[in-house]
């Protein structure tokens, strides 16, 4: 099992990816699903525009993905990123944990985004009526993945029992 990365152009189906981790060793699966909003900041987004380094990126959404099966024991985690133009409304990332219990992968699945949405070497730009606006880091992402250095640092036990 382990750690499975795409980058993708084309969309990707929630459903069939969940299918593909179903595994006899792992009790859940927890995935979320981001898409491209269709306003922000009050501008009205038609589509997200996302750029990356090929090569990099995969090794960067890689690295994220070992972390957390080794966190958490995971029997997988999976992350398909679209790149190009996606419309509003339109899936943009898929993240999933599996493991034999449910704590595990709903704190593994959780830190998989977190550090997506700071870690992770991708370029937006949103685009819109008014024209096209480069997608700044936000410090609440920051802090929402610096909560999981806290809580290994704080002795908090990653792998509960029975759930």
């Amino acid at each position: 099992m382990g750690v499975h990365v795409r980058i993708q152009e084309s969309d990707f189906d929630p459903g069939a990816e969940i299918e593909a981790m179903r595994s006899p060793t792992a009790g859940a699966v927890v995935s979320f699903v981001g898409q491209a909003r269709g306003s922000s900041g009050g501008r009205m987004v038609a589509s997200l525009f996302l750029e990356h380094y090929p090569g990099m990126t995969e090794a960067a959404l890689e690295r994220i993905g070992a972390q957390a099966v080794a966190r958490w024991g995971l029997a997988e985690a999976r992350i398909v990123h679209r790149v190009g133009e996606v419309p509003a409304g339109g899936r943009i990332v898929f993240a999933a944990a599996s493991s034999a219990h449910r704590a595990q992968a709903f704190a593994a699945c959780a830190f998989l985004v977190d550090h997506l949405k700071t870690d992770a070497p991708f370029w937006k730009q949103e685009r819109g009526v008014d024209g096209a606006h480069w997608v700044e880091a936000r410090g609440e992402d920051e802090a929402a993945r610096d909560r999981w250095r806290d809580r290994a640092r704080d002795g908090e036990p990653e792998r509960g029992g029975g759930q």
